[in-house]
C-alpha cells in the first residue's frame, strides 16, 4: 500500500516539476520577446528621430549655404563659404543614420567586436557580484545592523 502511495506521490512530482520547467521556460521565451520589441521600438524611434531633425537640418543647411554662398559673391570673399564644409558633415551623417546604411555598418562592426576583440567589453574589476552589491549596501545604509 505504502509502496502505490509513493508512487503516486513521486509521479505528481515529477509532473510538477515538468510543469515549473515548461512554466519558467515559457516565461524566459516572454521576458525575451518583450525585451527584443522594447529595443526594436527604441531603435525605431530613434531613426525616426534622426529622419526629423534631418528635415530640420536640411532646411537650415539649405538657407545657410544659399546666404552664405550670396555674402561670398556680394563681399567677394571665399572664406564665407568656409561653415559649409562642417554643416555638410553633420548633413551627411544625419542622412546616413536616418536614411542610409550606417546601422547596418554599425551592426556589423559591433558582431566585430564581440567575435574578435571581446576583451574591450570586460568590466573594470570583473561582472559585479551579489556580495559586492551586498558590501556596498551595508556601508551605505544608516539602518543596517551587524550581528
Amino acid at each position: 500500500m505504502g509502496f502505490i502511495f509513493s508512487k503516486s506521490v513521486n509521479d505528481r512530482l515529477k509532473a510538477q516539476q515538468e510543469f515549473m520547467a515548461t512554466n519558467s521556460r515559457l516565461q524566459l521565451e516572454r521576458q525575451l520577446l518583450m525585451q527584443n520589441q522594447m529595443r526594436e521600438r527604441q531603435t525605431a524611434m530613434q531613426i525616426a528621430w534622426t529622419r526629423e531633425f534631418l528635415k530640420y537640418f536640411g532646411a537650415f543647411f539649405g538657407v545657410a549655404a544659399v546666404g552664405l554662398t550670396a555674402g561670398a559673391i556680394k563681399k567677394k570673399n571665399p572664406g564665407l563659404l568656409l561653415p559649409i564644409v562642417p554643416l555638410s558633415f553633420v548633413l551627411a551623417y544625419q542622412y546616413d543614420m536616418g536614411y542610409g546604411t550606417l546601422l547596418q555598418r554599425m551592426k556589423g562592426e559591433a558582431e566585430n567586436i564581440l567575435d574578435t576583440q571581446s576583451t574591450l567589453l570586460e568590466l573594470p574589476k570583473g561582472p559585479l557580484t551579489y556580495e559586492d552589491l551586498e558590501k556596498l549596501r551595508r556601508s551605505q545604509s544608516k539602518f543596517f545592523i551587524e550581528k
